[in-house]
């Protein structure tokens, strides 16, 4: 979360910083600020709220200076206030920094007690107070900030730059990505490489501990140790990425609306489309000879992992266990011989998943990530990574990489079968070739988008709504669940729908929608009989099924929408798209901020 872009120019950079921190709006925000060296003394301006408001402090009164520092904050420590926008100042030093500083009220308390005052409540405050107080005793820039490196815990990147010191800039990682951009006479820092995808596509990432010291001639790096290190500088596909949001009102109904696309390249990475077979990259292990699959991610990465499980264990015969990353690795879990552990992340920078991927190296297991950012953290850390083909995904509610995860865990399901012999080779032909249609699936439920607009006016004054779901589709109600409450902020639960009886029918009457998730596969009559409770206590329940299934019950329900029949196998990739939509228009008719609702980010980079 939060974002983090530097540049030492040739030219007053703060539009450039203005323009680089929009890259990073899809990261969620809730404050931003710039600082520069105007004739070597620091200079900044800070805004609450959207970079709107940044820009009209700007635009009142400028900032020159060709080195500068920016970012855009996602409270953790602090109200989104101006006071406590970042960069923040101490003598000599401004700083920006993603991440938490975990003993900061200690540290806090130390400097207290020299006399320093405090300004702002974050954790950042003591950052710059720290490298200040080094500064003024006679250390030189890097000095000081090594020192205070070794002081600090918890996870971060850090910018900085220095009064009087036009051609320096200092950044530092642990735990948080930051990424060195390479120009011609001009050098960036930044968060991920779309934030400097307008200036280079030459881009060096630093690893675990780094710091690095800019200059216009380039980029020294140094281990945690203090000693000399090279990072190799990668072209990076950034610039192909940067994100508008077209002819649609918000970029997550552009990513709604590219599903089809996506999922198609996504599948023909993985699939021999003229053979139907899956074709995946040469892997570091034997799905034969896996003992057991450990699957690991957050929010909806973890609703894809956990769909992934049913397809193992049903068409590989592999037992799997799945956990959400912020539990896992607490838990101490005990990790078999020869297991390979999959962590599933759209940004590849999650702090949980990232966490819960080293206790599995740690336990010998083989790694492998399902990742959309190649360049990432994860993807870095991994043995394997089979990523998505998502391309960059601007709002904050994950749409299309959700999907495209489905995508790569069905070929990988497959591909997982085939070795272990419980798949047949007609067998791994009927299941590719379902899953070639699912493009088309989708796009015949995003062509009925209008009736999907209509359900979601009919919920909208709904204080709770339950989603149910049986076998494969249980995931799915849990993400639909997790969708509605995130952007449309109405409380919202997923249930396997066999649970209903269990409790949660406590909860039903007429003022409850209850969306029902339940293609004609072998649970349906089962699902149905749940759905009858629901009608039997007066909730307005809202169908997604085929035809099939439309025909045999439509009649007894508030709303039913119809989506393709299709295999069982991918139902769970085209019932994704009317959940995803019912959501999203749901949040639109609320007025809610679809793209970056409140409270949520993007890239969760912290614990």
């Amino acid at each position: 979360m939060c974002g983090i872009v530097g540049i030492l120019g040739n030219e007053p950079v703060a539009p450039q910083l203005l323009d680089a921190l929009r890259r990073l709006e899809y990261r969620g925000y809730d404050s931003a600020g710039i600082a520069t060296l105007e004739e070597g003394e620091l200079a900044r301006r800070r805004a609450p709220g959207k970079l709107v408001n940044l820009e009209k402090e700007l635009n009142g009164t400028g900032l020159a200076g060709t080195t500068g520092i920016g970012h855009t904050r996602w409270a953790t420590h602090g109200a989104p206030t101006k006071t406590n926008a970042h960069p923040h100042q101490s003598e000599g030093v401004a700083v920006v920094h993603n991440g938490i500083i975990e003993h900061f009220r200690e540290l806090r308390t130390e400097l207290t007690d020299e006399g320093v005052t405090f300004s702002t409540e974050t954790d950042t405050e003591v950052i710059a107070h720290l490298i200040s107080r080094e500064l003024v005793a006679g250390s030189a820039p890097r000095d000081a900030v090594s020192v205070v490196l070794k002081r600090l815990e918890g996870a971060f990147a850090l910018g900085i730059i220095f009064s009087g010191k036009q051609d320096l800039m200092i950044g530092a990682r642990r735990g948080s990505p930051l990424a060195v951009g390479y120009g011609e006479t001009e050098m960036y820092l930044g968060s991920d490489a779309i934030a400097l995808a307008p200036f280079t596509n030459r881009v060096a990432f630093l690893e675990e501990g780094d710091y690095v010291i800019l200059t216009r001639g380039g980029a020294d790096y140094f281990d945690e140790n203090d000693k000399p290190a090279t990072r190799d500088i990668h072209v990076t596909q950034a610039t192909a990425y940067l994100a508008d949001k077209g002819n649609h009102r918000h970029f997550m109904a552009k990513e709604i609306a590219e599903q089809p696309e996506v999922i198609g390249h996504t599948l023909s990475e993985y699939v021999d489309m003229a053979t139907h077979r899956v074709r995946l990259p040469e892997m570091p292990f034997d799905f034969a000879k896996l003992t057991r699959l450990t699957i690991t991610a957050c929010g909806t990465a973890s609703y894809a992992g956990l769909t992934g499980k049913y397809w193992f264990e049903k068409f590989a015969r592999l037992p799997v266990e799945v956990d959400i990353a912020s539990e896992f690795r607490y838990r101490e879990a005990p990790l078999p011989e020869n297991g390979l552990a999959i962590v599933i992340s759209q940004s590849g920078e999650t702090a949980d998943t990232l966490a819960a991927l080293k206790y599995c190296k740690e336990q010998g297991q083989h790694t492998l990530g399902i990742v959309n950012v190649r360049e990432s953290s994860i993807a870095r850390e991994c043995d394997a990574i089979l990523p998505t083909f998502a391309g960059p995904e601007i709002g904050v509610a994950s749409t299309k990489a959700f999907t495209c995860q489905l995508a790569v865990l069905a070929c990988m399901a497959i591909a997982a079968g085939r070795a272990r012999g419980t798949l047949s080779e007609e067998q791994e032909r009927e299941l590719v070739g379902a899953l070639i249609k699912v493009p088309r699936h989708v796009s015949e439920v995003l062509r009925h988008e209008d009736q999907l607009e209509d359900i979601a006016k009919s919920i909208c004054s709904a204080r709770d709504v339950l989603y149910l779901g049986r076998g494969v589709n249980f995931p799915i109600a849990l993400e639909g669940a997790l969708k509605l409450k995130e952007i449309s902020y109405i409380h919202a639960e997923g249930y396997a729908a066999g649970e209903l009886k269990h409790g949660p029918i406590a909860l039903i009457d007429e003022n409850v929608p209850v969306v029902v998730i339940s293609p004609n596969d072998e649970l349906y009559d089962k699902t149905v009989s749940n759905m009858q409770e629901v009608a039997a206590r007066g909730g307005k329940i809202v169908l997604f099924t085929d035809e099939t299934g439309a025909d045999a019950n439509g009649d007894s329900t508030f709303q039913t929408f119809r989506i393709p029949a299709a295999h069982c196998f991918v139902n769970p990739l085209i019932y994704a798209i009317p959940v995803q939509l019912l959501a999203y228009h749901a949040a639109v008719f609320m007025g809610t901020d679809v793209d970056q609702p409140r409270n949520l980010a993007k890239s969760v980079t912290v614990e």
